[in-house]
């Protein structure tokens, strides 16, 4: 691998992030809490770190599919990185590792927070805070692929290394034009939920950062309680509908703003996950019933929280670690699958479930028919062996870490629930789970080295794992 491209390409990066930094300067300015000087200082440091990788390796451009892998997985390392600077510099968030961790929270949408109280937190803190869910939404390597053409032959791998799901769709015949509309499509949606929050009566400041995180399956709220604070039908049912647009592909919204309405229905994944969403609110809502609470009340309290937990989003209207067991174990089983490929979603994926799914069908078929043939379809296209191996070989390294990152977190002293919760809500990049880590506390208790472990998690579950463990192999690094 030839590192000089990739440390250009990640200087590049971090000049964006810099220059991201500077709207919560301006947040700083308007709203005059003292934060602006240090959130400029975080932009200008990270600034001069990213034009000296930048100047220091001039004239290298060409990436292979070695570099790309590379320039992603150590770009959101870098990311998390600079982007920890104004919680440092401004004094919210004094310790390093914390910082850290909820920048690293913040750019892989996970939603998992050190934090204990949210309003204390000056306003351009809070927006930088809600801001790097929406840069890391769509992939920041997407949406640099879109506006800097300078990448060029790595333009593919990148892209494939950060797109979620088991396959990288390309909507146009060049990838940066398919970047971009995938931007626009975000962007849209973006808008029309901040302008619905506002219209509804949310000020301008919660309405931006509420769809940053919605749209962003993130999580990050300006409030302690999350969306549960305002107690607005209203807002929760708009949270709702965008979550779980923010949970679907994106390529089927692109298809949808050109009215093509029928290729949602057409899409056996969106059935798949329809259904899935559409069951567990029908499930957890009779048992709310059962509960005592009135009909409107538990169908959209249920209906929020299914589908927040269901899209990985982590927003919270209601502690559900009170709720029946049954239906806690549900939300697990969500936050395991999250949404679909193509989305800004966590989990495995609801594509990789479906194909799961088909496959231990047919190896049942085949003690009975063992001579017989079996093919695996999605919709109408038949899937190659070698995206099925794709899939299993996936979910085999997602055992494997959720079992790796469990064993850790009960070492350093955590319960059996919040040890295997936790690592799933960090892996699955949910935030909220059961136990000490529930939608009522944070993860500020922590031990420092089980930050750092989570953070990994995040970092490994927001890239699909695959290309963050590939950087861990002799062959990667070996000479070609």
């Amino acid at each position: 691998m030839n590192i000089r491209p990739v440390i250009r390409t990640v200087g590049f990066l971090i000049v964006f992030i810099a220059v991201s930094m500077l709207l919560s300067v301006a947040v700083g300015l308007i709203y005059g809490e003292g934060d602006a000087g240090g959130i400029a200082l975080a932009a200008a440091v990270t600034a001069a770190i990213g034009l000296a990788a930048i100047y220091l390796n001039r004239g290298w451009k060409d990436l292979g599919s070695r570099e790309g892998f590379a320039v992603v997985t150590f770009g959101w390392l870098m990311m998390s990185l600079c982007g920890s600077l104004p919680y440092l510099f401004t004094g919210a968030i004094p310790s390093v590792t914390d910082a850290f961790f909820e920048s690293t929270s913040g750019f892989t949408t996970t939603g998992a927070s050190i934090l204990t109280e949210i309003e204390p937190l000056p306003h351009g803190v809070l927006f930088w805070r809600s801001f790097t869910h929406w840069i890391g939404g769509m992939g920041i390597i997407v949406f640099s692929i879109a506006i800097l053409p300078f990448l060029g032959v790595g333009g593919m791998q990148m892209f494939k290394a950060e797109s979620p799901g088991p396959t990288a769709d390309k909507l146009t015949p060049r990838i940066r034009g398919t970047a971009e509309i995938l931007w626009v499509v975000y962007v849209l949606f973006t808008a029309a939920e901040i302008v619905l929050l506002i219209a509804g009566g949310m000020s301008w400041f919660d309405a931006a950062c509420h769809a940053f995180g919605t749209m962003a399956t993130g999580g990050f709220s300006t409030k302690t309680a999350s969306i549960g604070h305002y107690d607005s039908a209203y807002f929760e049912w708009v949270i709702t509908f965008f979550m779980f647009a923010a949970g679907v592909s994106f390529s089927l919204h692109y298809f949808a703003l050109r009215g093509k309405l029928k290729r949602y229905w057409q899409s056996a994944e969106f059935r798949f996950f329809l259904a899935a969403i559409v069951a567990a609110i029908a499930i957890v809502t009779i048992y709310r019933l059962a509960d005592g609470i009135p009909f409107p009340d538990a169908l959209r309290e249920t209906a929020f929280q299914v589908v927040s937990i269901g899209t990985t989003t982590g927003y919270a209207t209601a502690d559900f670690e009170t709720w029946h067991v049954f239906t806690q174990i549900l939300l697990v089983a969500l936050m395991l699958m999250g949404g679909m490929a193509g989305s800004t979603g966590g989990g495995i994926k609801a594509i990789r479930v479906l194909v799961l799914l088909q496959q231990a069908r047919i190896e049942l078929h085949k003690l009975i028919h063992p001579q017989t043939v079996y093919v695996i379809r999605v919709g109408r296209k038949v899937l190659q062996q070698s995206t099925v191996q794709n899939v299993l070989a996936f979910f085999l390294l997602y055992a494997l870490l959720f079992g790796l990152g469990s064993l850790a977190m009960a070492m350093l002293g955590m319960d059996h629930i919040t040890s295997m919760i936790g690592t799933i809500a960090c892996l699955s990049n949910i935030g909220p789970g059961l136990g000490e880590v529930g939608p009522a506390d944070n993860y500020a208790f922590i031990p420092t080295a089980g930050k750092w472990i989570l953070a990994f998690l995040m970092i490994a579950g927001r890239l699909e794992i695959f290309t963050v463990l590939v950087l861990l192999t002799k062959t990667y690094w070996e000479r070609v």
